[in-house]
């Protein structure tokens, strides 16, 4: 359990260190009509920090997330419709596409795999609505209901915007897209402001079962959650959680780095693995013989893919320490 914790709080940061980037593209599209100093990067961290704390502390349980799926789901499309129109826009007028990927084969290796980190991250999307799902009957054909819209429609506006920047940008596609988009800056500071909402609710997803960790052991149980004692508590734990999480974010900028640690470290084996498991457990006895080769094929493959993305992602991290300096302005 404290393993599991530790991995959703370094999510979080990882979360924080993306809506940090948001947040900067959002200035510099206001700032090149109004002003020429921009701010430094460690005063959109805290302002993200803040974001994500006023958050916390107004939505505390995972059951107080249900009113923002609707919300969130229309969001998600109004913005992913947009961008792909922008970007087919781009695509035409970039008649100097290079899908050349540069570099070494073994720089290329461990990209792929850090790229297989970040895509198991981004199907993860899918755990707000799969986990609300089980909240009326029937539980396991409502989840079924969810993980088919995930893994449908929900993949097909995530692979749809990925293989988009592909084709506009080539090889020289940045790795945060809304960045290259050319157009009206108020659709850059629509899309950025979209991505930038979806990124609190992301990043509550992740981190919600440490603060119901910490709300059961310090608030009173005995008492409402809205009750003013609790609140008060609920207030000082969620301002030195997302303290700390500030001051680490701050002090590490490219804590979005972790996201790709995060899903191969734990995602990977979750999602890909363990149901394997699981499987040879529970039913390996009575199970035909070509579906425990399965499932054991499943086990030996990903927990190898695991191991090897977890391999490139430290490598990338110890690259980046090299590189960075604490609290850059990079």
């Amino acid at each position: 359990m404290p393993t599991g914790l530790l991995l959703l709080f370094t999510s979080s940061m990882a979360k924080g260190s993306l809506g940090t980037e948001i947040s900067w593209a959002i200035h510099v599209a206001i700032n090149a009509e109004f002003s020429d100093s921009p701010w430094r990067l460690q005063y959109f961290i805290i302002l993200t920090g803040v974001a994500f704390f006023i958050f916390a502390f107004c939505v505390p349980t995972m059951s107080d997330m249900g009113i923002w799926l609707i919300p969130s789901t229309i969001v998600t499309f109004v913005y992913v419709i947009i961008l792909l129109v922008v970007l087919i826009g781009d695509g035409k007028a970039n008649t100097n596409r290079d899908y050349h990927v540069s570099g070494s084969k073994e720089d290329r290796v461990f990209k792929a795999l850090n790229a297989i980190s970040a895509i198991v991250v981004c199907s993860s999307s899918g755990l707000v609505p799969e986990i609300q799902s089980t909240l009326r009957k029937p539980v396991v054909a409502n989840m079924r209901k969810a993980l088919y819209m995930q893994f449908t429609v929900g993949l097909l506006f995530y692979y749809g915007v990925t293989i988009a920047g592909y084709w506009a940008f080539g090889s020289e596609v940045s790795e945060y897209l809304p960045n290259q988009l050319s157009g009206p800056r108020w659709i850059k500071v629509f899309i950025n402001a979209a991505v930038f909402v979806q990124s609190i609710v992301s990043q509550h997803t992740f981190v919600i079962p440490i603060h119901e960790a910490l709300d059961t052991k310090f608030l009173h149980l005995d008492k409402s959650i809205n009750s003013g004692e609790n609140l008060k508590r609920r207030f000082c734990i969620r301002a030195l959680l997302f303290a700390g999480n500030t001051f680490v974010t701050a002090a590490i900028p490219f804590m979005g780095d972790f996201v790709n640690l995060f899903g191969a470290l734990a995602l990977i084996p979750l999602t890909l693995v363990f149901p394997s498991l699981i499987f040879i457990n529970v039913k390996g006895k009575t199970a035909r013989p070509h579906q425990n080769l399965w499932h054991w094929f499943n086990i030996i493959t990903f927990s190898l893919i695991a191991l090897a993305a977890t391999i490139s992602a430290v490598r990338l991290i110890v690259y980046n320490v090299e590189k960075y300096s604490l609290f850059s302005n990079s």
